[in-house]
């Protein structure tokens, strides 16, 4: 038994040998997680129970199934896999003889996301700040985190009560003849790319905040995606002389160029990539250098002063038009949203290369069923 990181005894997670179940992205991650928190740890192996094709091992780390009948059952089992499925998962492990069975739920993938973090800034000479742990002062700025929810978004199994900063936008509404009830705001007014939408998802509200609004600090949430803030945290980013807000980075494998080619058109990434390299070939530099990490904060989500909005989104959008432009429209409905997938690695890309003049702090973020 060892010292978790976490700072308490826990028996199950200080083992030294353990499994992990799932053998894709979600498993691997945890395995990322583990492996660097605790050295030393050994992942006996991968499991799976279902049909998919699956590789024979990841790294050096063997893939077996379930029923291989050659498992050590005192050993604990990481359950790596879409929550969803874990009640299911837990069932097969006890009946297969397990009893140390732990769920990655969200409270865990937060904890061992945040202790990662502070590792591997430390492991930098860099500080992993959250805004939580900041101090606050009184404060009197104006700020708004717009949240974008269109009309064809599925509703929410429980309802949600809105912060008091938090201000809903409708998305994609120049599409549309229908209203969000009790929505006063539209991405289809002043200059806008509503009609866009089907594409650009969320991000015909970020241009429209960065057009239209009038705050002083701005952001963009999602009507089951929320941001977890301290009721003070407008006081502590000025007290503190923050930047920027951005979710906790999530680790991807085997790095964010790859990743982004195996889950999307590979094609819509060279063209990004053409771009930058002929609009600025030392920036292209940069960006490969950073999309060979495995680290971005998702979800094109963030808080921000309006000066670094406008820089922002002066930088970003040439960069989407341009590649929109070369890659068309998609009659797949996910994949015709490609340049909402590239915002999310590009806005990341552009808070590392310019983090010695923007202070950034870090915040978890909630997801709604």
């Amino acid at each position: 038994m060892r010292k978790s990181v976490l700072g308490v005894w826990e028996k199950v997670e200080m083992a030294d040998r353990i499994y992990i179940f799932g053998a894709h992205s979600r498993a691997q991650t945890t395995a990322v997680y583990l492996q660097t928190l605790y050295p030393g740890l050994s992942i006996e192996a991968y499991l799976y129970n279902n049909e998919e094709p699956n590789p024979e091992e990841i790294g050096d780390i063997p893939v077996i199934r379930l029923d291989a009948g050659r498992l050590c059952t005192k050993y604990p089992v990481y359950i790596g896999t879409r929550g969803i499925y874990h009640e299911e998962i837990a069932k097969e492990l006890r009946d297969s003889g397990f009893e140390k069975i732990i769920p990655m739920d969200v409270g865990l993938d937060i904890r061992l996301r945040n202790a990662y973090m502070e590792r591997h800034f430390a492991d930098r000479g860099r500080e992993f700040l959250k805004i939580g742990n900041l101090k606050a002062m009184e404060d009197r700025t104006s700020a708004a985190v717009y949240v974008a929810k269109s009309i064809h978004d599925a509703p929410l199994r429980r309802q949600y009560r809105e912060e008091p900063y938090e201000k809903l936008i409708q998305v994609g509404t120049a599409l549309t003849g229908r209203r969000l009830p009790g929505c006063l705001v539209t991405d289809d007014t002043g200059d806008n790319i509503s009609s866009k939408n089907r594409q650009f998802c969320e991000l015909t509200a970020l241009y429209w905040i960065w057009k239209n609004a009038d705050e002083d600090i701005v952001g963009l949430a999602h009507y089951r995606r929320h941001f977890t803030l301290p009721p003070d945290w407008i006081g502590r980013m000025l007290a503190n002389r923050v930047d920027v807000i951005l979710p906790v980075p999530l680790y991807v494998m085997p790095n964010l160029r790859e990743n982004f080619k195996k889950r999307h058109d590979s094609v819509d990434w060279e063209h990004m990539m053409a771009y930058l390299r002929e609009r600025d070939s030392q920036e292209a530099k940069q960006a490969e250098t950073f999309f060979e990490g495995s680290l971005y904060s998702p979800c094109n989500m963030f808080i921000m002063r309006r000066e670094v909005l406008d820089e922002l989104c002066g930088w970003l959008f040439p960069i989407l038009f341009a590649v929109a432009e070369h890659g068309g429209t998609r009659e797949d409905g996910y994949g015709n949203r490609y340049p909402g997938f590239l915002s999310e690695r590009l806005l990341s890309f552009f808070f590392e290369k310019n983090r010695e003049r923007y202070k950034t702090v870090y915040s978890d973020k909630s997801f709604l069923d």
